[in-house]
Order: C-alpha cells, then sequence, then structure tokens
C-alpha cells in the first residue's frame, strides 16, 4: 500500500511539470492555441487524474504550467466553471476553437461514465496521428517546393542578370538568333523594364486565384477534382478517409450516438464533398437504412472499406471495424506519400536540368554563331 501511494506521488509529482515536447515554443510566438497546447493540456489532465486528482485540483495545476497565455486563460475559465459546479464538457463547449464537437462529446460521455482518463488518452493518441500525418504530408510536400523555387529563382537570376550583358552582341546577328534566345531575350527585357507590371499582375492573378477558391463554386470545383483527378484522388481520399473513421470509431467504442459521431466526422474534415457524402450518411440513418447504406453510394471511397463498414454494421462491431480501417488506410498512406516523396526527386532535378539545359543553350549556340561570323 505504502509503494502505491508513493507510485501516485511521483507521477503527481511528474504532472506538475511540462511532460514531453508539447510546451516547446520560440521566444515571442505564443498566439493562438492549437494542437500542440491541447496536447499538452490533454495529457496532463489524463495523468493528474489518474493518480487520484479532482478535476478542480488537475486544471488549476495545468493552469500554472500552461506557457501559452491565451491557452492559460482559457484553462482558468474553465476551472471557474467548474468549480462553479457545471459539467466538465459543458464548460469545455465555450472554447470551441480548441476543442472541438468530438472532444467535448467523449468527455461528456466519459464525464457521465466514470472512465475520463480513459478517454483522454484516446483523444491524445488521436491528435498525436493528426499532428504524425500533417508532418507526413509536409514533409512530401517540402523538397518539391523547394526545388521548384531554387528553379524559378535560377531563371529570374538567369534573365536578369546574365542575359543583359549577352544582349548586345547577340544584336548584330539578331536575325539568326535561335527563336528560344529571341524569347528569353524578350522575357528578360520586360523583367527589367517592365518589373512593376510583372509583379503587379502576378499579385493581381493571386488575388483571383484567391478569391475564386475560397468562393463557393470554386471551393467546391477544388473539392470534387481532390477526390476524383487521376494522380491525387486516392492520397486525398484516404487522408479524408482516415479523418472521418478515426473520430467515428473513437466516438462510437466510447458511447456517442451515431448521429452525434456523425457530426463530429463534419466538424473534422474540410472537403465539401465528403462533407456531403457525411450529409447524406445522417439522412439513411434517420430513414433506418444504417450507416454502411451511406457509404455503399460514395463512388469515390474504396470497396473494401465500404465492404469492411458493412461488415462491421452487420455484426454490430461497428466502433471497432471502423478503428481497423482507419489504422489500414493511414498506414496504406504514409506509404503512398513515401513513394511520392521519393519519385519527385528525380522528376524535379529532370525538369531543373531541362530548364538550365534550355538557358544555357539559348546562350552558347548563339556565341558559336558569333564567333564563326567574325572568323
Amino acid at each position: 500500500m505504502a509503494l502505491q501511494i508513493d507510485i501516485a506521488r511521483e507521477e503527481k509529482s511528474a504532472a506538475e511539470k511540462p511532460q514531453g515536447n508539447y510546451e516547446f515554443r520560440l521566444p515571442g510566438m505564443s498566439g493562438e492555441p492549437g494542437a500542440t497546447d491541447r496536447m499538452f493540456f490533454t495529457e496532463q489532465l489524463a495523468l493528474l487524474l489518474e493518480t487520484g486528482e479532482s478535476l478542480y485540483g488537475a486544471l488549476t495545476t495545468i493552469v500554472k504550467q500552461t506557457e501559452n497565455p491565451r491557452m492559460r486563460g482559457i484553462v482558468e475559465q474553465v476551472a471557474q466553471s467548474v468549480s462553479e459546479g457545471q459539467p466538465f464538457g459543458h464548460a469545455l463547449t465555450q472554447h470551441e476553437k480548441v476543442f472541438s464537437s468530438t472532444y467535448v462529446n467523449l468527455i461528456s460521455a466519459s464525464e457521465a461514465g466514470g472512465f475520463m482518463p480513459q478517454v483522454l488518452q484516446q483523444l491524445l493518441d488521436m491528435d498525436k496521428k493528426r499532428e504524425e500525418l500533417r508532418s507526413t504530408l509536409v514533409s512530401a510536400a517540402t523538397y518539391p517546393a523547394f526545388l521548384i523555387t531554387f528553379s524559378l529563382a535560377v531563371v529570374v537570376f538567369v534573365l536578369v542578370v546574365v542575359f543583359p550583358k549577352f544582349g548586345a552582341m547577340f544584336t548584330s546577328i539578331y536575325d539568326q538568333l535561335p527563336g528560344t534566345t529571341k524569347a528569353l531575350m524578350a522575357i528578360s527585357d520586360m523583367l527589367r523594364q517592365r518589373w512593376w507590371m510583372v509583379l503587379g499582375g502576378l499579385a493581381a492573378a493571386g488575388l483571383l486565384l484567391r478569391q475564386w477558391l475560397v468562393s463557393p463554386g470554386g471551393r467546391a470545383r477544388v473539392d470534387h477534382l481532390q477526390l476524383h483527378m487521376p494522380g491525387v484522388r486516392d492520397i486525398f481520399t484516404q487522408i479524408y478517409l482516415v479523418q472521418c473513421l478515426q473520430v467515428f470509431s473513437l466516438s462510437l467504442v466510447n458511447g456517442v450516438s451515431v448521429m452525434d459521431a456523425l457530426d463530429a466526422c463534419r466538424d473534422v474534415v474540410r472537403n465539401s464533398v465528403f462533407r456531403n457524402l457525411i450529409k447524406n450518411i445522417e439522412d439513411k440513418v434517420q430513414a433506418g437504412a444504417g450507416v454502411a447504406a451511406g457509404f455503399a453510394e460514395a463512388d469515390f471511397l474504396p470497396d473494401l472499406a465500404k465492404h469492411m463498414i458493412a461488415t462491421g454494421e452487420q455484426t454490430g462491431n461497428l466502433g471497432k471495424v471502423m478503428g481497423r480501417v482507419a489504422e489500414y488506410y493511414e498506414k496504406q498512406l504514409t506509404k503512398k506519400l513515401d513513394a511520392v516523396s521519393k519519385l519527385a526527386e528525380p522528376i524535379m532535378l529532370l525538369v531543373m536540368g531541362v530548364v538550365v539545359g534550355v538557358l544555357v543553350s539559348s546562350l552558347i549556340l548563339p556565341i558559336f554563331k558569333l564567333s564563326r561570323a567574325v572568323s
């Protein structure tokens, strides 16, 4: 018994110090609370409750250890609401930008059932998986983005700095210049003499593109292409499917109703086509057709996922089966992103080689012609 008490004291002491890497911040970078702050809060609360601390006591302890001023203010408000007798889940609803409907629903269910530490750990695991997926997506896009930026910088440097030095030399044989050299000379002159028009045009094009992307029609078009365009549809479909099924599974396993679970899925997924699918599933459930019937009507979902969801619903293990499906496609997505990242490297290097080759040949060929004319 003494050993158990000592262990509990050690765990509680550890909980009063920042755990993991969640509190790392650059000076002056504290802003709106995000996933990092939520994960720190969730981990600390789970650990403190497991050691026998009261909910209010755990919240006041976390307030002292939270570095982000805005997150600290939110935790203080939640602690104040709890001290006034409000349910914990209800107190969290006042801060929906930090705590999603999934988070609130699961906390409310666990608060009533008395298994909050376990649910907090599950929420923490789900947040970690989301951050790992986000990190994988960023890593897959970083190197190609760097190569594209570097290539554009090289092209602009050659056109603005190098080409003008050869312009006077090429003037005497302008009629004999290759078409690529003439075109690049014209572009070089425009970049040097009318750079303000180029920047203005790019800014206007960027603004128009942004306006189109945020418009209902533009957003719907992009969302449709994400799930139907060859080359990217499998990746985006798996991203949204994993996000949806992770939340759905966690909600059902912890006693949340199917309708509330679907509502939580709609909050997580940002693609309008996928959100319409979830709305269709809600309609099917209300009509008594079941969840699997709604998923079956989506032409962009893998047949394997549809079959497993139908099997899970028939056997009464829908929540558990959805969790397995999410794990399977999460692994498939990681492999696919890794393959795309490895394939993008040689392709981008080849493109860079072609661009540099065109620039160099556009300079060297006229020089050869000029040397022949002189000789």
